[in-house]
C-alpha cells in the first residue's frame, strides 16, 4: 500500500463568495419562511403545535444564512495544473473531484445575474466521466477568464483523446 496522501487544492474561491452565498440563501430561505408563516396565518384551524414548526423553519433559515456561507468558504478550494483539475466543495458533506487534463472535453464559464454585482463567475469543466462535470463556483470574474484560457491552452496541447 502506498503512503501517498492527496493534498487539498491550492486556491480558495473569491472572498466575495461569502456575501453572494449569504444573499442567495437569504432569498431562497425568505421564500420558504414567508410561505410557512403565511400558511400558518391563512389556513384556519391550525393546531397550536404548528407555531413551533413555523418557528423552527424560520430559525433554520436564519442559521442557514449565517453559517453556510462561512463554512462553504473554508471548504471550497480549486486548482488547475498541467495534469489535472482538482476541486473540493460542500458545507455539510464534502466532495473532492480530480479530472485528468486528458479527460477534459469542454470548459465553460457562467456569470449569473446575481453573481455579476459581486464580480464573480463560475467555470464548468466537462469530462468524459459518468460523474458529470466539475464546477468551480464563485471565482473572481477575471480569475475565471484566466482559468478558462489556461485550461483551453493546456487541453489544446494535450495529445490524448478526451473520450
Amino acid at each position: 500500500m502506498s503512503d501517498v496522501v492527496l493534498r487539498e487544492p491550492a486556491h480558495r474561491v473569491s472572498p466575495r463568495a461569502v456575501p453572494y452565498w449569504r444573499l442567495s440563501a437569504a432569498i431562497g430561505d425568505a421564500i420558504v419562511a414567508i410561505a410557512a408563516v403565511v400558511a400558518y396565518v391563512v389556513v384556519p384551524g391550525m393546531p397550536g403545535w404548528t407555531i413551533v414548526l413555523v418557528l423552527l423553519v424560520v430559525a433554520a433559515a436564519v442559521a442557514h444564512v449565517v453559517l453556510m456561507p462561512r463554512i462553504r468558504y473554508r471548504v471550497h478550494r480549486w486548482e488547475v495544473t498541467d495534469t489535472a483539475v482538482h476541486t473540493r466543495s460542500g458545507w455539510i458533506g464534502r466532495e473532492s473531484r480530480i479530472a485528468p487534463i486528458s479527460r477534459v472535453q469542454t470548459v465553460d464559464s457562467r456569470q449569473g445575474a446575481l453573481m455579476r454585482p459581486f464580480g464573480l463567475a463560475s467555470i464548468t469543466v466537462t469530462t468524459a466521466s459518468a460523474a458529470g462535470p466539475i464546477t468551480v463556483d464563485c471565482l473572481d470574474a477575471d480569475t475565471a477568464r484566466e482559468v478558462v484560457a489556461r485550461l483551453t491552452a493546456i487541453t489544446a496541447a494535450t495529445e490524448d483523446d478526451a473520450t
